[in-house]
């Protein structure tokens, strides 16, 4: 009985192994945060991922390192982590390079591909460096973001009213995505700034405008 219970707790990785990996998880996940921070989180519309990101790395990470030592208790825990269901959705599609960017540093650490993390992060920084220098270039840097969100019942009604109040009110409006979720719809638009816009003015016609409806506005 006891040599069952001990060989339990035995397992090809040794302690400080994991703990190393774990370690280089949390250093990588504290860099993607601090990438997030820099280049996404000031100037875009989002969820809010990166709060997750110190404490989602190293899990993923233990996640495989579990099923590399043992894949029947592997297959139970990723069953058991298929119940998890995230009420926040993603409201902008970049978000998901940062949570791939996040979920490939962890399976890197967990299995021993230092470099290639560093290579990633290199690759990664110099990108999102590149991206933001064409976007000062181009002008992108002088637009705006707005999340409007509406409940599904009374989206129908609403539609064409909005469209038409968005761009009266908004200039170069381009809607950029729309999805529903949960019994309610979303939209991300992207639009010029403007110098001293009443954005107090503009939510309350909004709010009159859509009446009873539940309406949410995120701008950015």
């Amino acid at each position: 009985m006891l040599e069952e219970i001990a060989e339990l707790f035995q397992a090809p990785l040794g302690i400080w192994e994991a703990v190393v990996r774990v370690g280089v998880s949390l250093v990588a996940a504290t860099v993607a945060y601090l990438l997030y921070q820099v280049f996404y989180g000031s100037r875009h519309i989002g969820a809010g991922v990166h709060r997750v990101f110190l404490v989602g790395g190293p899990a993923i990470t233990m996640i495989f390192l579990v099923i590399q030592t043992s894949i029947p208790l592997g297959i139970g825990l990723l069953g058991a982590l298929s119940f998890v269901r995230f009420r926040t959705p993603i409201k902008d599609p970049a978000e998901i390079g940062f949570l791939l960017l996040l979920i490939a540093s962890s399976i890197g650490a967990a299995t021993g591909n230092l470099m290639a993390i560093v290579i990633l992060f290199a690759v990664v920084a110099l990108a999102l460096w590149l991206q933001r220098l064409i976007g000062d270039h181009s002008g992108t840097s002088g637009r705006g973001h707005l999340m409007i969100s509406v409940d599904q019942p009374s989206f129908p009604a609403l539609e064409e009213g909005l469209t038409s109040f968005l761009q009266q009110r908004l200039r170069d409006l381009s809607l950029e995505t729309m999805s529903t979720i949960d019994g309610r719809v979303s939209m991300h638009y992207q639009y010029r700034r403007q110098s001293s816009f009443d954005w107090a003015g503009f939510t309350s016609e909004l709010n009159k405008l859509a009446g009873e409806a539940k309406v949410e506005v995120f701008i950015s």
